[in-house]
């Protein structure tokens, strides 16, 4: 049985952030939309209330029946879990005077509460909330206030019921992850012993008894998530995992060859599949990038599936699904709610009749990378930045031919090489290079050039849900450009896009 903390989503844009911090204290928690959570069994230690953009004033405002967990479970609320906890409880919750976002400084803090030992008076913490509680749940205690805030925190009493005005799985709140400890380890009593060795040594055996001696498939990109998942597998079924790994002509320079050399050299069963003709066939005249992605989708589904049909008996398709791609699939009030187009989560067309197996759909990406190394998947895969499922089609803006492929690979190639040359490459979350849908005038000796223009981009993130431009130095970016000019035929001009996400994306298309 495994120690669980639930948290119950009300659409918090910081959610899958409460999740993260928890696990940094190798404990096991879920998220799951606050009117669908699942029966509360004994494995669940703890529960969470998340924050909200609704007003618990509002009469459209998320109210969970909580009747199976106050008063019987550990029980935080943060933020709007807080107002709804005080409001539902006997409290009073008023539009607050002075809005209050950003920084603050605990004017008040109880030493001796659970919840808030080991912080101090005048410990910055971060808020973001246009309510404010007036009064307290009833037969409560005040632990925490700002010198704005009186109620910035609170504790009923005979219960393990908290609630707290601030965020603290935030970094701006520096004492925030003392205080989530106080709560998951000491009040919830957690034992801290889900490491990435413990998930790998359940999660095969898991896998064993799951899928016994069926053939799984499996396509592989090169991506972190398919590779880690592809090696869990292996180390459950050997060479009952079937890997396909499809060249759709869209990849990075050389990364085809290299790739699926590394992946042999892993021990993987897998065969590499050249489709780049029927890729490009497809998508010739096509501009918009909704449609691209969905040739891309279609003709992907029909290579994979051409192929998979060559194995005999296969009765599993494997996916790298992550834990955001399943939480952004679910419906959930507010931000959190946001679906992306291209995650693989119910992508499986009705066709193939195999059934799906994910053995990464609870961790999140930096949780893969560290069970990769426990599972000594080489630092070359694991170190990879994210690249888009449909490749560089989404980053040659307009229509694509086989010589803006070429193009786009060979200033993406100088790029990437260069950031890695310069040891800035483990310090950008991902970079890549977009073809402008542009011809601007140059000079190359003393002729006069009408050329295509790039555009470099490079981001600072810690799951791309947000993302700041990164500030390279001018001397490799000087470096860069030259080398881009100077070796690449066809391009006169580069930019480097300095929008941040939001209210850019990272992706141009």
């Amino acid at each position: 049985m495994q120690e669980t903390i639930l948290i119950l989503d009300f659409g918090s844009q910081y959610t899958q952030l409460i999740a993260r911090r928890i696990r940094e204290l190798n404990v096991y928690c879920e998220i799951h939309p606050f009117d669908k959570f699942p029966e509360i069994g004994s494995e669940v230690k703890g529960v969470v209330l998340s924050g909200s953009p609704f007003s618990v004033l509002d009469k459209s405002a998320p109210y969970p029946d909580l009747s199976a967990i106050k008063g019987e479970l550990p029980l935080l609320g943060v933020c709007y879990g807080a107002q709804f906890l005080s409001h539902t409880g006997g409290g009073k919750v008023l539009p607050s005077e002075i809005r209050e976002y950003g920084r603050a400084n605990l004017s008040y803090i109880d030493r001796e509460n659970e919840l808030t030992t080991g912080i101090h008076e005048g410990s910055q913490v971060w808020m973001s909330h246009g309510d404010t509680i007036a009064e307290m749940p009833a037969n409560s205690v005040l632990v925490a206030s700002t010198h704005e805030v009186k109620v910035a925190g609170f504790k009923v009493n005979q219960e393990k019921t908290y609630g707290i005005q601030f965020h603290p799985e935030v970094s701006h709140s520096t004492d925030g992850m003392v205080l989530l400890k106080n709560f998951v380890v000491g009040i919830c009593g957690c034992s801290q012993q889900w490491t990435p060795d413990s998930f790998v040594e359940a999660t095969v055996e898991d896998l064993k008894a799951k899928l016994g001696n069926d053939k799984v498939v499996l396509g592989l990109s090169g991506g972190v998530d398919s590779s880690v998942a592809a090696m869990l597998l292996h180390k459950a079924i050997g060479s009952n995992l079937y890997c396909i790994f499809v060249d759709n002509g869209l990849l990075r320079k050389n990364e085809f060859e290299g790739v699926l050399h590394s992946y042999q050299e892993m021990g993987l069963n897998v065969k590499g599949v050249d489709a780049r003709k029927e890729f490009l066939s497809e998508l010739a005249g096509v501009s918009d990038p909704e449609t691209k992605r969905k040739i891309i989708g279609r003709v992907f589904i029909e290579v994979f599936d051409a192929e998979a049909h060559k194995i005999e008996d296969v009765k599993w398709l494997a996916q790298g699904t992550i834990y955001p791609d399943v939480i952004e699939s679910i419906s959930v009030k507010g931000p959190s709610a946001t679906i992306k187009s291209h995650h693989n989560v119910g992508g499986l067309p009705d066709f193939m009749k195999l059934k799906v197996v994910e053995p990464l759909n609870t961790l999140f990406k930096d949780e893969v990378r560290r069970v990769g190394k426990a599972l000594e998947v080489k630092q070359a895969i694991l170190g990879r930045h994210p690249f888009p499922g449909p490749g560089l089609a989404i980053r040659i803006l307009g229509d694509i031919t086989e010589e803006k492929v070429r193009i786009l690979q060979e200033v993406d190639y100088i790029f990437i090489e260069g950031l890695k040359k310069a040891n800035l490459y483990d310090s950008v979350w991902q970079a890549g290079a977009i073809l402008l849908p542009v011809k601007s005038v140059g000079v190359m000796g003393d002729e006069r050039t009408y050329e295509n223009a790039v555009c470099l981009r490079a981001v600072t993130s810690l799951d791309g849900m947000t993302a700041d431009w990164c500030h390279l130095p001018y001397e490799f970016l000087s470096k860069v450009s030259n080398d881009i000019i100077n070796k690449v035929k066809g391009v006169n001009r580069v930019v480097y896009d300095i929008s941040s996400k939001p209210p850019a994306t990272i992706e141009w298309e």
